[in-house]
């Protein structure tokens, strides 16, 4: 791997970790840009040659996850929904800020987009329209709220089975009753 490349991933990680701190100290609507950039100790050119704006930073945070999740999916759906909720539990304080009331639906929205997105894609030729991966979508997202809003009262693995017997409880009604 380059120099290059490792100052990128570092300047990453730091401004990361900055916004999951700053989020927990000062809520994520009170966060600037400038407070990132000195909590992490990088330059605002460093920020912006990786990053709009922090609502960017955020969606990143969560597009990487998703990006090594695929990479590396188990074919066992459970399985891959354990990994996606283990990873929602180690960045708990950002997703927890970024989902949120304070926070506004933008980050929501996005999730469940990219959700319904996934979804689309592994429903070709099964769903007849995008109802299926939209409701699907909205189920993952409320799914992370809720077990982040009651302070993660299941394991992962509990928490991703229920998401996924929900899931395809409505793919199945989708499958039986095509548009």
């Amino acid at each position: 791997m380059s120099q290059q490349n490792l100052r990128v991933r570092r300047t990453r990680i730091l401004l990361r970790d900055a916004l999951v701190e700053l989020i927990d100290e000062r809520g994520f609507d009170r966060i600037t840009v400038g407070e990132l950039t000195t909590r992490a100790m990088v330059s605002r050119a460093a920020f912006y040659r990786n990053y709009r704006d922090k609502y960017h930073l955020a969606e990143q945070v969560f597009d990487d996850a998703l990006d090594e999740l695929m990479a590396t999916a188990p074919d066992d759906v459970p399985q891959l929904w354990t990994e996606f909720f283990d990873h929602v539990a180690t960045y708990e304080r950002l997703y927890k800020a970024l989902l949120s009331r304070k926070a506004g639906t933008w980050f929501a929205d996005t999730m469940r987009a990219k959700m319904a997105s996934i979804s689309a894609h592994h429903l070709t030729g099964k769903a007849g329209n995008d109802l299926t991966p939209t409701v699907v979508g909205a189920v993952a997202v409320q799914a992370i709220t809720w077990w982040l809003d009651h302070d993660r009262p299941c394991s992962a693995r509990v928490i991703a089975d229920r998401t996924a017997e929900m899931m395809r409880a409505i793919i199945d009604v989708e499958l039986r009753h095509p548009s």
